[in-house]
């Protein structure tokens, strides 16, 4: 079945050996900027999950025998398709969870393409080789052979960016893929399908099973042909998967949760930090990087909080699709009912709510307004809970020591950010912060052949660069003793 979404057509079936496949049952997909339904999709069950996983296994012996080399072709192709497509991606997510359209055009789709080539050639330098010290004659080479087949499950604030900074490693390893995307966003998953079609992937490489994630989710994590599984949402969702997982022993990649401090010290760039400050309202705060809790040396946080509310009041929240909105909407309705609720919670446990904190009287739907919070209690939900909305704290400290435990006061561990001139106390305050990435004076530059995650309950392991290959594939060592070769 096909429909149309922004004016390109989406097939809402899954994409199973390189055929579409419909199910018994659909759910319903809609869009973030208007909350219309826009189509009802395949909802998969046990019965679409085997038929995937046994495509993908069929598939994993030949695509594997291909070697880094040889697979580099279909991925460059890929690649070279994604970017010809960036206008359509774009567009379709931008209406499906009311992400900026000029931000995908520019810069998020294409990312997309470059986490498949940049993977693609990163493949042919992985393995090494060396003489061993503790014994002389024998020289140690190391392989990374694929896994096999792998489960990748996509949340919905950057749906099609995250499921290739997946299926770009996993692909380039070797391994054949089942993408699972999430329900409210299913869109993107649907075209890279296409594109993989249109890249000549050879049947069963790549394969998508849309669905509920306690039906089709939970059949796959327990799958036991699966191998490697890797998940980006939430804690609760990531605690059952690894029940599931530990079942078969399959190893879990997790990019989980985050409630990171952004930190402006007295020495700071102050319109710098200020223009990153408000930044942590992109994508209507549903990043899961984001600074939410402002940590501001007392010497400047009246001021601070003074600019900082008056430059919030001017951006502006509207349509996504127009090019100066700089705040969307939040990307269903049940997602604004919870955002609302910790607003509410924190209302009544006694914050100041010095702006923001309900729907926009003037757009309604679900563009809830950019919110700050000051003089939190000790203990309150808001610092400590991940909101995933445009809900931020503001909170003063007066000395490092008090710093390091306010922003270390939290599960989470994904993220932090760090503004100082001072390239000593930089050093000193980032090695004693509980974060996965740390950002000084900048935020959310992201090198792809640097490590990604999270510590605590942000998450387990990391991706990018080697790491994403320790994952995605069985690490072999060879010890080769010399001179007992003809």
């Amino acid at each position: 079945m096909k429909i149309i979404v922004a004016g390109r057509e989406i097939d809402t079936q899954h994409f199973i050996n390189n055929q579409r496949i419909g199910s018994a049952t659909t759910f319903a997909a809609h869009s973030a900027i208007t909350e219309e339904k826009l189509g009802d999709i395949a909802r998969g069950t046990q019965t679409e999950v085997d038929l995937a996983v046994a495509a993908a296994t069929a598939a994993f012996p030949a695509w594997a025998a291909l070697g880094a080399k040889g697979r580099l072709p279909y991925l460059e192709r890929l690649a070279h398709v994604i970017e010809s497509r960036v206008e359509d991606l774009a567009a379709v997510e931008t209406m499906n969870n009311g992400s900026l359209l000029e931000a995908s055009r520019l810069r998020v789709m294409k990312r997309g393409a470059h986490n498949i080539h940049f993977f693609a050639q990163m493949a042919l330098e992985m393995g090494s080789s060396w003489d061993t010290e503790a014994a002389k004659n024998a020289v140690n080479n190391v392989r990374y052979d694929p896994a096999g087949v792998t489960a990748l499950i996509t949340p919905w604030n950057a749906p099609f960016m995250l499921a290739t900074w997946k299926v770009g490693p996993a692909l380039a390893a070797g391994n054949t893929v089942v993408l699972k995307p999430a329900e409210w966003t299913p869109f993107t998953a649907s075209l890279l399908a296409d594109m993989v079609l249109d890249a000549g992937l050879p049947a069963g490489v790549f394969n998508v099973v849309q669905g509920i994630g306690a039906e089709a989710g939970a059949a796959l994590v327990a799958h036991p042909d699966v191998k490697r599984i890797s998940f980006t949402g939430s804690v609760p969702t990531a605690k059952k998967i690894a029940l599931s997982a530990a079942q078969n022993l399959t190893p879990v990649s997790f990019e989980l949760g985050g409630k990171s401090p952004f930190i402006v010290c007295a020495d700071a760039d102050f319109e710098l930090a200020l223009v990153n400050a408000l930044d942590q309202y992109d994508n209507c705060g549903q990043v899961c990087l984001s600074g939410t809790r402002l940590l501001i040396e007392e010497s400047i946080y009246d001021r601070f909080l003074s600019e900082f509310k008056t430059r919030a009041a001017k951006l502006k929240q509207g349509d996504p699709r127009e090019a100066d909105t700089i705040v969307g909407p939040l990307v269903t309705r049940t997602h604004l009912e919870r955002v609302h609720g910790f607003v509410q919670r924190a209302v009544s446990a006694g914050a100041k709510l010095e702006f923001g904190g309900q729907v926009s009287p003037q757009l309604g739907g679900l563009y809830y307004q950019p919110t700050l919070f000051t003089n939190l209690p000790d203990g309150a939900e808001i610092l400590s809970s991940e909101v995933f909305g445009p809900v931020l704290t503001m909170q003063k400290f007066s000395s490092e020591q008090e710093l390091i435990s306010l922003a270390n006061n939290t599960e989470y561990g994904l993220a932090a950010m760090l503004f100082t001139k001072d390239a000593i106390k930089a050093e000193r305050i980032s090695s004693q912060l509980v974060a996965g990435t740390v950002w000084t004076n900048c935020f959310y530059v992201r090198d792809l052949s640097a490590p990604f995650g999270g510590s605590r309950a942000s998450g387990i392991g990391r991706e990018g660069g080697h790491w994403s290959f320790d994952f995605y594939c069985d690490i072999k060592n060879t010890v080769q003793r010399k001179g007992t070769f003809s």
